[in-house]
Protein backbone atom coordinates (compact mmCIF):
# COMPACT_ATOMS: atom_id res chain seq x y z
CA UNK A 1 0.00 0.00 0.00
CA UNK A 2 2.78 2.41 0.46
CA UNK A 3 4.41 2.18 -2.29
CA UNK A 4 0.95 2.32 -4.24
CA UNK A 5 0.44 5.98 -2.40
CA UNK A 6 4.06 6.90 -3.08
CA UNK A 7 3.57 6.01 -7.13
CA UNK A 8 -0.05 7.70 -7.02
CA UNK A 9 1.54 10.85 -5.22
CA UNK A 10 3.80 11.25 -7.95
CA UNK A 11 1.98 11.08 -10.60
CA UNK A 12 -0.71 13.23 -9.08
CA UNK A 13 2.36 16.12 -8.83
CA UNK A 14 3.30 15.65 -12.75
CA UNK A 15 -0.23 15.85 -13.65
CA UNK A 16 -0.01 19.44 -11.30
CA UNK A 17 2.64 20.31 -12.92
CA UNK A 18 1.85 19.51 -16.54
CA UNK A 19 -1.51 21.36 -16.25
CA UNK A 20 0.21 24.94 -14.94
CA UNK A 21 2.57 24.76 -18.12
CA UNK A 22 -0.21 24.28 -19.97
CA UNK A 23 -2.04 26.99 -18.33
CA UNK A 24 0.69 29.22 -18.95
CA UNK A 25 0.60 28.44 -22.71
CA UNK A 26 -3.25 28.12 -23.18
CA UNK A 27 -4.07 30.27 -26.18
CA UNK A 28 -7.41 32.26 -25.75
CA UNK A 29 -10.90 30.64 -25.83
CA UNK A 30 -13.26 32.16 -28.09
CA UNK A 31 -14.90 35.33 -27.18
CA UNK A 32 -12.51 35.42 -24.45
CA UNK A 33 -10.83 39.01 -23.71
CA UNK A 34 -6.99 39.33 -23.31
CA UNK A 35 -5.92 42.62 -22.34
CA UNK A 36 -1.93 43.70 -23.95
CA UNK A 37 0.06 44.58 -22.13
CA UNK A 38 1.22 48.37 -23.08
CA UNK A 39 4.48 50.26 -22.34
CA UNK A 40 3.59 53.69 -21.53
CA UNK A 41 5.64 56.28 -24.19
CA UNK A 42 8.31 58.82 -22.20
CA UNK A 43 6.51 62.23 -22.53
CA UNK A 44 8.19 64.35 -25.58
CA UNK A 45 10.39 67.06 -23.28
CA UNK A 46 8.42 70.23 -23.82
CA UNK A 47 10.50 72.93 -25.66
CA UNK A 48 9.87 76.61 -23.53
CA UNK A 49 9.98 79.61 -26.11
CA UNK A 50 11.70 81.84 -24.58
CA UNK A 51 9.85 85.33 -24.57
CA UNK A 52 12.69 87.74 -25.39
CA UNK A 53 15.62 87.99 -27.57
CA UNK A 54 19.65 89.43 -27.01
CA UNK A 55 19.61 92.52 -29.55
CA UNK A 56 23.09 91.43 -31.42
CA UNK A 57 22.83 87.65 -31.27
CA UNK A 58 19.28 87.16 -31.28
CA UNK A 59 19.48 84.73 -29.19
CA UNK A 60 16.65 83.71 -26.50
CA UNK A 61 16.30 84.78 -23.41
CA UNK A 62 13.95 84.44 -20.14
CA UNK A 63 14.14 88.10 -19.17
CA UNK A 64 14.96 91.57 -21.32
CA UNK A 65 17.97 93.00 -21.61
CA UNK A 66 18.21 96.70 -19.85
CA UNK A 67 22.28 96.57 -20.00
CA UNK A 68 23.60 99.33 -22.57
CA UNK A 69 26.32 98.03 -24.55
CA UNK A 70 29.91 98.14 -23.55
CA UNK A 71 32.46 98.47 -26.42
CA UNK A 72 35.97 98.04 -25.70
CA UNK A 73 39.08 98.64 -28.03
CA UNK A 74 41.17 95.59 -28.00
CA UNK A 75 44.83 95.15 -29.09
CA UNK A 76 45.57 93.02 -31.76
CA UNK A 77 48.59 93.60 -31.88
CA UNK A 78 50.91 89.71 -31.57
CA UNK A 79 52.15 90.54 -28.70
CA UNK A 80 48.82 90.95 -26.90
CA UNK A 81 47.67 87.78 -28.29
CA UNK A 82 45.85 85.39 -27.24
CA UNK A 83 42.94 87.81 -25.70
CA UNK A 84 40.50 87.97 -22.64
CA UNK A 85 36.86 88.26 -23.15
CA UNK A 86 36.24 87.97 -27.11
CA UNK A 87 34.65 84.54 -26.52
CA UNK A 88 31.67 86.48 -24.59
CA UNK A 89 31.52 89.21 -27.55
CA UNK A 90 28.39 89.63 -29.33
CA UNK A 91 30.14 91.33 -32.41
CA UNK A 92 33.57 92.12 -33.13
CA UNK A 93 34.53 95.27 -35.65
CA UNK A 94 38.23 94.60 -36.90
CA UNK A 95 40.11 97.53 -38.68
CA UNK A 96 43.31 98.89 -39.54
CA UNK A 97 44.35 100.88 -36.90
CA UNK A 98 47.75 102.31 -38.13
CA UNK A 99 50.08 101.01 -40.70
CA UNK A 100 49.15 97.81 -41.48
CA UNK A 101 47.93 96.89 -37.93
CA UNK A 102 44.47 96.18 -36.78
CA UNK A 103 42.60 96.74 -34.04
CA UNK A 104 39.03 95.14 -32.62
CA UNK A 105 36.25 96.94 -31.17
CA UNK A 106 34.22 94.03 -28.71
CA UNK A 107 30.63 94.49 -28.05
CA UNK A 108 29.15 93.43 -24.70
CA UNK A 109 25.77 93.40 -23.92
CA UNK A 110 24.24 89.89 -23.79
CA UNK A 111 27.41 89.00 -21.12
CA UNK A 112 30.60 90.85 -19.62
CA UNK A 113 33.02 88.55 -19.07
CA UNK A 114 35.23 89.02 -16.09
CA UNK A 115 38.33 90.48 -17.91
CA UNK A 116 38.54 92.25 -20.87
CA UNK A 117 42.11 93.03 -22.68
CA UNK A 118 44.65 94.39 -23.55
CA UNK A 119 42.68 97.31 -23.98
CA UNK A 120 44.31 99.86 -26.57
CA UNK A 121 43.95 103.47 -27.50
CA UNK A 122 40.92 105.12 -29.09
CA UNK A 123 40.29 106.55 -32.76
CA UNK A 124 37.77 108.96 -33.63
CA UNK A 125 35.65 106.58 -35.93
CA UNK A 126 35.79 103.82 -32.82
CA UNK A 127 34.39 106.97 -31.20
CA UNK A 128 31.77 107.23 -33.97
CA UNK A 129 30.73 103.65 -33.64
CA UNK A 130 30.15 103.82 -29.90
CA UNK A 131 28.18 106.60 -30.52
CA UNK A 132 25.88 105.23 -33.27
CA UNK A 133 25.46 101.98 -30.65
CA UNK A 134 24.95 104.25 -27.83
CA UNK A 135 27.48 101.81 -26.08
CA UNK A 136 29.49 103.05 -22.82
CA UNK A 137 33.28 102.90 -24.36
CA UNK A 138 36.56 101.51 -23.03
CA UNK A 139 39.83 102.54 -24.11
CA UNK A 140 43.20 103.18 -22.99
CA UNK A 141 44.82 106.43 -24.82
CA UNK A 142 43.74 108.14 -27.52
CA UNK A 143 44.87 109.81 -31.44
CA UNK A 144 44.73 113.27 -31.03
CA UNK A 145 40.89 113.54 -32.43
CA UNK A 146 39.76 111.33 -30.46
CA UNK A 147 41.36 112.68 -27.16
CA UNK A 148 39.26 116.06 -28.54
CA UNK A 149 36.18 114.18 -29.07
CA UNK A 150 36.39 112.46 -25.32
CA UNK A 151 37.15 115.50 -23.71
CA UNK A 152 33.72 116.72 -25.76
CA UNK A 153 31.53 114.19 -24.16
CA UNK A 154 30.66 112.78 -27.80
CA UNK A 155 30.12 109.20 -25.71
CA UNK A 156 30.72 108.09 -22.03
CA UNK A 157 33.19 106.18 -21.37
CA UNK A 158 36.33 105.84 -19.25
CA UNK A 159 39.87 105.74 -20.18
CA UNK A 160 43.25 104.27 -19.29
CA UNK A 161 44.78 107.21 -19.32
CA UNK A 162 43.20 108.55 -16.28
CA UNK A 163 42.24 105.28 -14.09
CA UNK A 164 45.54 103.06 -14.75
CA UNK A 165 46.25 101.17 -12.14
CA UNK A 166 42.82 101.72 -10.63
CA UNK A 167 40.05 100.98 -13.14
CA UNK A 168 42.68 99.39 -15.39
CA UNK A 169 45.28 96.98 -14.01
CA UNK A 170 48.76 95.77 -15.63
CA UNK A 171 49.30 92.23 -16.60
CA UNK A 172 53.10 91.32 -15.14
CA UNK A 173 53.63 88.51 -17.89
CA UNK A 174 53.51 91.42 -20.68
CA UNK A 175 55.08 94.51 -21.64
CA UNK A 176 53.26 97.62 -22.27
CA UNK A 177 50.94 98.76 -23.83
CA UNK A 178 50.18 95.11 -24.53
CA UNK A 179 49.00 94.59 -20.85
CA UNK A 180 46.40 96.86 -19.80
CA UNK A 181 43.45 95.36 -18.88
CA UNK A 182 40.13 96.02 -17.50
CA UNK A 183 37.28 93.61 -15.23
CA UNK A 184 33.51 93.41 -16.23
CA UNK A 185 33.01 94.27 -12.08
CA UNK A 186 35.43 97.14 -13.03
CA UNK A 187 33.53 98.75 -16.28
CA UNK A 188 30.17 98.96 -13.93
CA UNK A 189 32.19 100.92 -11.25
CA UNK A 190 34.40 103.34 -14.20
CA UNK A 191 30.37 103.91 -15.09
CA UNK A 192 29.10 104.87 -12.04
CA UNK A 193 32.28 106.97 -11.23
CA UNK A 194 31.99 108.74 -13.93
CA UNK A 195 28.47 109.53 -13.91
CA UNK A 196 27.00 107.26 -17.44
CA UNK A 197 23.88 105.51 -17.38
CA UNK A 198 24.20 101.65 -17.73
CA UNK A 199 20.70 101.70 -19.16
CA UNK A 200 19.29 100.61 -22.33
CA UNK A 201 17.69 103.37 -23.16
CA UNK A 202 18.43 103.49 -27.18
CA UNK A 203 17.17 100.25 -28.81
CA UNK A 204 19.81 99.19 -31.24
CA UNK A 205 20.02 96.04 -32.40
CA UNK A 206 20.60 93.27 -35.47
CA UNK A 207 17.90 91.14 -37.48
CA UNK A 208 17.70 87.87 -37.18
CA UNK A 209 16.97 84.84 -38.75
CA UNK A 210 14.01 82.62 -36.95
CA UNK A 211 14.91 79.49 -36.16
CA UNK A 212 12.81 77.50 -38.96
CA UNK A 213 14.37 79.93 -41.56
CA UNK A 214 17.40 79.18 -43.59
CA UNK A 215 20.36 81.44 -44.71
CA UNK A 216 22.19 78.90 -47.38
CA UNK A 217 21.77 81.96 -50.21
CA UNK A 218 24.32 82.03 -52.67
CA UNK A 219 27.15 80.70 -53.20
CA UNK A 220 29.36 77.69 -51.65
CA UNK A 221 31.83 78.85 -49.56
CA UNK A 222 33.48 77.22 -46.72
CA UNK A 223 36.06 79.16 -45.99
CA UNK A 224 37.15 82.70 -46.24
CA UNK A 225 40.68 84.59 -46.03
CA UNK A 226 41.14 88.67 -45.50
CA UNK A 227 44.25 89.95 -46.59
CA UNK A 228 45.24 93.27 -45.35
CA UNK A 229 48.15 93.26 -46.18
CA UNK A 230 51.87 91.36 -46.93
CA UNK A 231 52.05 90.98 -42.92
CA UNK A 232 50.22 87.55 -42.35
CA UNK A 233 50.06 88.39 -39.08
CA UNK A 234 47.09 90.86 -39.52
CA UNK A 235 45.06 87.84 -42.11
CA UNK A 236 42.58 85.92 -40.74
CA UNK A 237 40.89 82.57 -42.11
CA UNK A 238 37.61 81.84 -41.22
CA UNK A 239 36.52 77.72 -41.87
CA UNK A 240 32.88 76.73 -41.14
CA UNK A 241 32.34 73.41 -39.44
CA UNK A 242 29.40 71.81 -40.55
CA UNK A 243 29.07 69.75 -37.22
CA UNK A 244 28.87 72.92 -35.09
CA UNK A 245 27.65 74.93 -37.66
CA UNK A 246 29.92 77.58 -36.83
CA UNK A 247 33.17 79.48 -38.00
CA UNK A 248 36.17 79.27 -36.32
CA UNK A 249 39.00 82.05 -36.49
CA UNK A 250 42.40 81.89 -37.32
CA UNK A 251 45.20 84.95 -37.62
CA UNK A 252 48.89 84.36 -38.18
CA UNK A 253 47.63 80.56 -39.04
CA UNK A 254 46.89 80.13 -34.99
CA UNK A 255 43.21 80.09 -34.08
CA UNK A 256 41.43 82.75 -32.46
CA UNK A 257 41.10 81.91 -28.43
CA UNK A 258 40.02 83.56 -25.52
CA UNK A 259 42.63 83.47 -22.80
CA UNK A 260 40.82 83.79 -20.07
CA UNK A 261 38.45 80.62 -20.90
CA UNK A 262 40.82 78.82 -23.25
CA UNK A 263 37.44 79.10 -25.66
CA UNK A 264 37.79 78.82 -29.48
CA UNK A 265 35.71 81.74 -30.85
CA UNK A 266 32.64 80.07 -32.17
CA UNK A 267 30.85 82.71 -35.15
CA UNK A 268 27.85 82.57 -36.67
CA UNK A 269 28.33 85.44 -39.36
CA UNK A 270 31.15 86.99 -41.10
CA UNK A 271 31.13 90.11 -43.12
CA UNK A 272 33.31 92.68 -44.59
CA UNK A 273 32.45 95.72 -45.26
CA UNK A 274 34.41 98.09 -48.13
CA UNK A 275 35.14 101.30 -46.70
CA UNK A 276 37.38 104.37 -47.79
CA UNK A 277 40.45 104.79 -45.95
CA UNK A 278 43.02 107.65 -45.83
CA UNK A 279 46.28 107.79 -44.03
CA UNK A 280 46.41 111.21 -41.56
CA UNK A 281 49.65 111.61 -40.52
CA UNK A 282 52.97 110.26 -40.62
CA UNK A 283 52.98 107.82 -37.45
CA UNK A 284 50.37 106.11 -39.89
CA UNK A 285 47.16 106.66 -38.79
CA UNK A 286 44.14 106.13 -40.91
CA UNK A 287 40.66 107.63 -41.27
CA UNK A 288 38.19 105.65 -42.16
CA UNK A 289 34.42 107.12 -43.41
CA UNK A 290 32.00 104.66 -42.13
CA UNK A 291 28.87 106.83 -43.27
CA UNK A 292 29.17 106.14 -47.06
CA UNK A 293 27.73 102.85 -47.08
CA UNK A 294 28.88 100.83 -50.21
CA UNK A 295 29.89 97.10 -51.23
CA UNK A 296 30.00 94.00 -48.43
CA UNK A 297 30.14 90.22 -47.97
CA UNK A 298 28.23 88.77 -46.02
CA UNK A 299 29.27 84.77 -44.67
CA UNK A 300 26.38 82.17 -43.09
CA UNK A 301 26.04 78.39 -42.74
CA UNK A 302 28.96 77.85 -44.91
CA UNK A 303 27.49 80.40 -48.20
CA UNK A 304 28.26 83.12 -49.30
CA UNK A 305 26.58 86.15 -51.07
CA UNK A 306 27.05 90.08 -52.22
CA UNK A 307 25.51 92.82 -50.32
CA UNK A 308 25.88 96.36 -49.28
CA UNK A 309 25.89 98.19 -45.89
CA UNK A 310 24.49 101.45 -44.77
CA UNK A 311 24.88 103.90 -41.65
CA UNK A 312 21.66 104.00 -40.44
CA UNK A 313 21.51 106.49 -37.53
CA UNK A 314 24.89 105.51 -36.48
CA UNK A 315 24.61 101.61 -36.70
CA UNK A 316 26.37 99.89 -39.43
CA UNK A 317 23.77 97.74 -41.01
CA UNK A 318 24.46 94.87 -43.97
CA UNK A 319 21.53 95.48 -46.64
CA UNK A 320 19.83 93.26 -49.07
CA UNK A 321 19.40 94.33 -52.80
CA UNK A 322 15.85 94.82 -52.32
CA UNK A 323 16.98 97.60 -50.00
CA UNK A 324 15.89 95.26 -47.11
CA UNK A 325 17.93 94.50 -43.94
CA UNK A 326 19.98 91.77 -44.45
CA UNK A 327 19.16 88.91 -41.50
CA UNK A 328 21.97 87.29 -39.31
CA UNK A 329 22.21 83.95 -37.96
CA UNK A 330 21.33 83.71 -34.74
CA UNK A 331 25.03 83.74 -32.57
CA UNK A 332 28.09 85.86 -32.88
CA UNK A 333 28.95 87.95 -35.62
CA UNK A 334 32.65 89.67 -36.92
CA UNK A 335 32.48 92.05 -39.16
CA UNK A 336 36.20 93.40 -40.88
CA UNK A 337 36.10 97.24 -42.59
CA UNK A 338 38.29 96.69 -45.44
CA UNK A 339 40.05 98.90 -47.71
CA UNK A 340 38.15 100.17 -50.92
CA UNK A 341 41.40 99.99 -52.45
CA UNK A 342 42.45 97.16 -52.99
CA UNK A 343 38.51 96.41 -52.38
CA UNK A 344 36.88 93.28 -51.12
CA UNK A 345 37.63 91.48 -54.62
CA UNK A 346 40.79 91.76 -54.41
CA UNK A 347 41.17 91.97 -50.36
CA UNK A 348 38.92 88.67 -49.47
CA UNK A 349 39.17 85.00 -50.91
CA UNK A 350 37.04 82.25 -50.69
CA UNK A 351 36.44 78.59 -51.78
CA UNK A 352 34.85 75.59 -51.10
Amino acid sequence: MDIKFKLLASLSAMFIIAGCGNKAEEKPQEGEVIEDIVEEEEPEEEVVELPFTTPFTGEGIAEEITQRPILATINNHPAARPQSGLAAADVVYEMLAEGDVTRFLALYQSAIPEQIGPIRSARSYFIDIAKGLDAFYIAHGYSPEAKSMLANGVVSNINGMHYDGTYFKRSSDRIAPHNSYISGENVLAGAEKVGASMDYSKKVFYTFYRDEESAKIGTRANEATIHYSQNSSFNSTYTYDEGTEHYKRFSGNTVTTDYSTGEEIQLSNILFFEMPHRIIDNVGRRDIDISAGGKAYIFQQGMMREIQWKNVDGLLVPIEEDGSEVKLVQGRSWIHFVPTTPGLASAVTYSE
